[in-house]
């Protein structure tokens, strides 16, 4: 028996789940409060949690067991804020949502977007957004490269540590390369996201963004010392997840919709297959991406909880009585666990209201060109995130609002099965997806049992 410990290193929680990778069983899991560096303990360090893990799963260090089998570990993080990413693109409506998109869907939280020739202002305001990584796109193939090359010339000269993903007019890339070599900045060129006009192509500049995420920013967060933990992180944690709810959809043969409700965010994921007028859809100028996700970082169950009721009331979405006063109390005490059966009740309304406005933001249209996303004939609807595992009746209170929210604006799935990733399986499936396929796919299959 071969066996990987798959560790995700959350902001709160460090979970862990040991894999058989020839049957694809799950072996174990465990959690523990992330053990990251704070203002309490300046002498933590995220790898403590890890190890504490591997302990409690028999792995050891992660590196061996009592019988002298070596254990592989694998780690995805959105600790230290996970990743990061700003697009700078020719205009709004075409590159930049291009890169936008492609960004969400490599894991990234999108800090900050810019269209056009980037000027002084623009450079300060994309230096205020603080991000990791810079996606530069700009151009169809053999288009414009003006504003490419522009962009490239000023990002050159900023004289900035922030390494730089370039996906964009193909034959411009040798200028921007030139430029951005001349002075020193670390960055990579990959395949334009949108070849041309209605066509997006994300796999390239997904890859870039993930070995760029990688090299040069996860082990510069701080949240460990030495090289270790960078060397064993694989990706970003919304990288992973993407990938385990693929091997959820091919494992079910289905599509799929993914709600993961967390402290600051909830992220909405969908791997669908169109059909009929959607597969040939070509009325959008940037063609829709169907694995997709997005991130809204003002619904959250905690550090965002407050901005949920905002976001409620602007979606005309009523609260029962009662959540005001249980948001402000979570939201002083980030830590709070829930206990009582009144908590439980609240919990849950808060966890169902940020769903349904992440969801309908995700599959509603985003302009009034564009279709809303196909989402009808999804056929599983899986929860994830603490609240959904722990909460009593989380099936019915969280999800089941979804699958009724007729008047949302977007297409709500008309048969879908409702069920809760209650081992937290999907990330390590996602870990495991690119050399361990067909055990990936079992693990995304419990799911189904």
């Amino acid at each position: 028996m071969s066996r990987v410990l798959c560790v995700d290193v959350g902001s709160t929680w460090t979970k862990a789940a040991l894999v058989d990778t020839d049957s694809g069983a799950l072996l174990g899991t465990a959690s523990t409060p992330t053990t990251s560096p704070s203002a309490a303990h300046p002498g933590g360090d995220v790898l403590h949690g890890v190890d504490a893990l591997a302990a409690q799963l028999g792995v050891g260090q992660g590196v061996g067991s009592a019988t002298g089998e070596q254990v592989e570990v694998r780690l995805c993080s959105s600790a230290g804020g996970g990743l990061r990413l700003a697009v700078v693109g020719h205009e709004r409506l075409v590159t930049a949502e291009a890169g936008r998109r492609v960004g969400l869907s490599a894991g990234a939280k999108v800090v900050h977007v810019a269209a056009g020739e980037l000027d002084g202002e623009g450079l300060r305001a994309l230096r205020a957004a603080k991000p990791d990584v810079v996606l530069l796109v700009g151009g169809t193939d053999g288009g414009n490269a003006e504003v490419l090359t522009h962009n490239a010339a000023r990002l050159a000269a900023a004289r900035w540590a922030t390494p730089i993903v370039v996906a964009g007019n193909a034959e411009a890339a040798p200028v921007v390369s030139d430029l951005l070599a001349a002075t020193g900045r670390r960055f990579v060129v990959t395949d334009n996201v949108v070849p041309r006009i209605g066509v997006i192509a994300p796999t390239g500049a997904r890859a870039a963004i993930r070995e760029t995420f990688l090299r040069h920013v996860i082990g510069g967060k701080g949240l460990s010392r030495g090289p270790r933990f960078a060397g064993l992180v694989r990706s970003a944690t919304p990288d992973a997840v993407l990938r385990g709810v693929e091997m959820l959809a091919v494992a079910a043969d289905a599509d799929v919709l993914v709600v993961d409700v967390g402290g600051a965010t909830t992220d909405v994921y969908s791997v669908v297959t169109p059909r009929g007028e959607d597969a040939t859809l070509a009325k959008e100028v940037v063609a829709p991406l169907w694995h997709a996700r997005t991130v809204e970082a003002d619904l959250g169950m905690r550090w965002s909880a407050p901005t949920v009721l905002e976001a409620a009331e602007r979606e005309h979405l009523a609260v029962p009585a009662g959540l005001a006063d249980h948001v402000d109390a979570v939201a002083r005490d980030v830590s709070h666990r829930a206990e009582a059966a009144g908590e439980w009740r609240l919990e849950t309304a808060l966890a169902a209201t940020a769903a349904t406005i992440a969801v309908r933001r995700h599959g509603r249209p985003g302009t009034p060109t564009e279709d809303a996303r196909p989402l009808l004939d999804v056929a599983l609807l899986v929860g994830s995130g603490g609240v959904l595992r722990h909460a009593p009746g989380a099936v019915g209170g969280v999800l089941g609002p979804l699958l009724r929210d007729h008047g949302g604006g977007w297409r709500v799935p008309r048969a879908a099965r409702a069920l809760v990733d209650e081992d937290y399986v999907l990330f390590a499936a996602g870990l495991l997806a690119d050399t361990h396929a067909a055990a990936a796919r079992a693990l995304a299959a419990t799911l189904l049992h």
